[in-house]
């Protein structure tokens, strides 16, 4: 999209701080934030209105309102996490040597995270993107483009606001925002749900309570006194 890479720190650390939870500290420093991404003017003047619409949201509206629709969007569905080995990896256990590898490049370039943050979170990965120069920045947001654009996709069809955050990182990267096909998928809450207390099991899998539970009854032989007949 862009033919020569934008060096855009400022932005960039709008974005992760966007994609962070929306406490106190990030509403009081909204006219700051806003006044960074007007200043750089490193995106298209229509993305700008969208993140500022959405930081003035995050300013004004209801803080209970607005930290449970946070909650809600990125911590109860998969195809809206922003844990980028979560798209790729899943469960697995490449998950956790990819994790180390990518702290071992934030720490090569000077980067430390504390110990509550994740290193595969995008708001971090934007983070370090911001610190350093214009090719190397877009470069390394190109490699995970493919996640970006799937989370943008997964929050166009919630129509949320949040997706412009999504869309900037995308064009920072030089890349377009386009929407790709994602499939379904259930709510984290009905993914990760428990099987009833009690409800019974059957070598098919998990049976529920009103179904036919089968039975095996199996006779109980008595042992053998010493003497008797075989």
């Amino acid at each position: 999209m862009f033919n020569k890479p934008t060096h855009a720190p400022y932005s960039l650390r709008v974005l992760a701080a966007l994609l962070r939870y929306p406490d106190a500290a990030l509403r009081a420093a909204v006219p700051e934030l806003q006044q960074a991404l007007r200043a750089e003017a490193a995106l298209p003047a229509a993305r700008l209105d969208e993140l500022c619409a959405l930081l003035e949201h995050l300013h004004r509206d209801d803080p209970f309102a607005v930290e449970a629709d946070f909650v809600d969007l990125f911590d109860r569905g998969r195809g809206t996490s922003l844990l980028l080995f979560e798209h790729i990896h899943g469960d697995s256990r490449d998950r956790g040597p990819a994790m180390v590898d990518l702290q071992q490049t934030y720490e090569r370039a000077g980067l430390y995270l504390t110990a509550s943050e994740l290193p595969d979170h995008l708001a971090v990965v934007l983070e370090f993107a911001s610190t350093q120069p214009a090719r190397e920045a877009r470069d390394f947001l190109q490699e995970i483009a493919h996640v970006v654009r799937a989370i943008f996709s997964a929050l166009k069809r919630r129509q949320s606001p949040y997706a412009s955050v999504l869309a900037a990182a995308l064009e920072l990267a030089g890349e377009r925002a386009e929407r790709v096909d994602i499939p379904p998928e259930p709510e984290l809450d009905e993914a990760w749900a428990e099987p009833e207390a009690f409800g019974g099991c059957s070598t098919a899998g998990q049976s529920r309570p009103e179904q036919p539970q089968p039975i095996h009854i199996v006779r109980k032989h008595s042992p053998q006194q010493p003497g008797a007949q075989a």
